[in-house]
């Protein structure tokens, strides 16, 4: 339930602060003082509208479960809306997302906005119609739920077989290429580090001579050792760094030779020809590794399709056991809905009824098997299609779903309803019963609604009238009685109000209508 509202700066609202109670919630006023602008802020923090407003806040005593979000769950939950550089959502001083808040508030709020289908979504109507046989039959959730499971494994099963299908149009075409990918790479048999050695072999043969001619030259050094020596035994310096210095150089001579002496034996045709076929692998794979990790993802491709033929088998005798487990259930699920359905017409028709409707029928047609089972429900209404009747025929079709569904699936007491001009386009006799059925309603939902006739607004637990003054809107809560009939009357006569029309609205005010 919404505790607290405020706003700041939106429109032509300079700053509204309001607090509500449980039940039905009216605002009024004139047209274009800003009724629908103050839904739309309510609806915006939530996430549920755009808004361009400073500020707006909803405090809510609601339990969200708000932990499983990682939010701290508090005793009153706030939801801000801040607009500065760019829009930012708040819960509880948290910043969260858009799409995050709109699926929060979801749970907790029913919003009619004109010509929404929500209450006749086929998945809606079997969710209540399935409430209502849980009623009776306490084993029917559990079986419900464990035929949503094997439906789910059938579904996958027959992914997989329809997978392996496809694949078996083409099986040969696929083993053909997967047989020649595989003798490509194995044909050259890379190992790894090779192509490295055998650039630095190519490297060491291309500079070979020029490497033989330096170090015959380089070894000249060698002669005149004994006269270094001699020199640093007068001078009285340790000879030791020095032939410690011309040892190393030798032992690195003498293994370059060893190394070119290697290269000697070695074909340089057949060396360059390796490293052309392995370059060609790192072209194509990017690296010898990644050919390597290729040639194994193939070989496993190629037993894969090898054993295609043992695996479909299997998966169609597993469809077919679970498509006919799913087909018993779906049967017994169709026959305690064609019983329900019949029970649910009848409490819809009731408050068709109370609202001035014919009657509508409500059947259950086959369907393809799907979670929900194999029904359809189909709307029967007086020969026409929801789309082509009066918004006011489909606001009261709607209203009379919701109350059928409140009685059912016992709403929670903290559930929000808001209404725009539910009662728009009827007659006073239309819009009285409408009220009432709300009245009704209101009992589980705090419901916020806007209303240009005077029979919705005079059934409501709280009445806000919003005006303008100097330009700018304002709203103010009508709490004596005097204020309700003379904002009633003039929703009857306009702002020149009469006699009768106050007459009248006292006796809507004091249910003598």
């Amino acid at each position: 339930m919404i505790e607290r509202f405020f706003l700041k700066d939106y429109l032509s609202f300079d700053e509204v602060k309001l607090e509500f109670d449980k039940g039905l919630i009216l605002f009024s006023g004139a047209s274009g003082v800003g009724k629908s602008i103050l839904l739309n802020a309510i609806l915006g923090v939530f996430g549920c509208k755009d808004i361009d407003a400073k500020l707006a806040e909803i405090s809510l005593d609601n339990s969200l479960d708000l932990e499983e979000m990682g939010l701290e769950n508090e005793e009153i939950n706030v939801f801000k809306f801040v607009k500065a550089k760019s829009a930012r959502y708040f819960i509880n001083d948290s910043q969260v997302s858009k799409k995050m808040i709109r699926q929060l508030s979801s749970r907790f709020i029913d919003y009619l906005s004109l010509k929404e289908y929500k209450e006749f979504e086929n998945e809606r109507l079997l969710g209540v119609i399935d409430t209502l046989i849980s009623k009776d039959d306490k084993k029917y959730k559990g079986f419900l739920s464990e035929y949503k499971e094997l439906f789910l494994k059938y579904q996958e099963s027959k992914d997989r077989l329809d997978e392996i299908l496809e694949k078996e149009k083409k099986i040969e075409e696929l083993k053909e290429f997967a047989t020649y990918e595989i003798e490509k790479i194995e044909e050259v048999s890379p190992k790894v580090g090779e192509y490295e050695e055998l650039m630095d072999i190519k490297k060491s043969l291309s500079k070979k001579e020029k490497i033989l001619e330096s170090l015959q030259n380089a070894s000249a050094i060698f002669e005149y050792e004994h006269f270094v020596n001699e020199a640093l035994e007068l001078l009285e310096i340790d000879s030791t760094f020095f032939d410690e210095s011309l040892n190393e150089l030798r032992a690195h001579f003498e293994s370059a030779k060893e190394r070119l002496d290697d290269l000697e034996d070695m074909d340089i045709e057949s060396i360059l020809d390796r490293i052309e076929k392995l370059s060609s692998l790192i072209k194509r794979y990017g690296s010898i590794e990644e050919s390597l990790e290729y040639l194994k993802r193939k070989k496993e491709e190629l037993e894969e399709y090898d054993n295609i033929s043992f695996e479909k088998e299997k998966l169609i005798k597993r469809s077919e056991k679970l498509l006919k487990e799913c087909k018993d259930r779906s049967k017994v699920i169709t026959k305690k809905r064609k019983v329900a359905i019949k029970k649910l017409n009848t409490l819809i028709n009731e408050y068709l009824s109370m609202l001035y409707l014919p009657d509508i029928a409500l059947e259950l047609r086959d369907d393809d098997m799907g979670e929900l089972g194999e029904d359809r429900v189909e709307i029967n209404l007086w020969g026409i299609t929801l789309n082509k009747i009066s918004s006011g025929e489909f606001n009261r079709v709607r209203v009379a779903f919701l109350s059928a569904f409140n009685d059912i699936t016992n709403v929670d007491n903290n559930a929000i309803l808001i209404l725009d001009e539910v009662d728009a386009n009827l007659s006073g006799k239309e819009s009285m019963s409408i009220a009432k059925v709300l009245k009704r309603l209101s009992k589980n939902y705090q419901i916020f609604a806007i209303s240009h006739q005077p029979q919705l607004t005079s059934q409501a637990d709280m009445h806000f009238l919003v005006y303008k003054e100097e330009g700018k809107s304002k709203v103010k809560e009508l709490k004596n009685k005097d204020e309700k009939i003379d904002e009633l009357a003039r929703m009857i006569s306009g702002e020149n109000i009469h006699q009768k029309a106050k007459e009248f609205a006292k006796s809507l005010y004091e249910g003598k209508i």
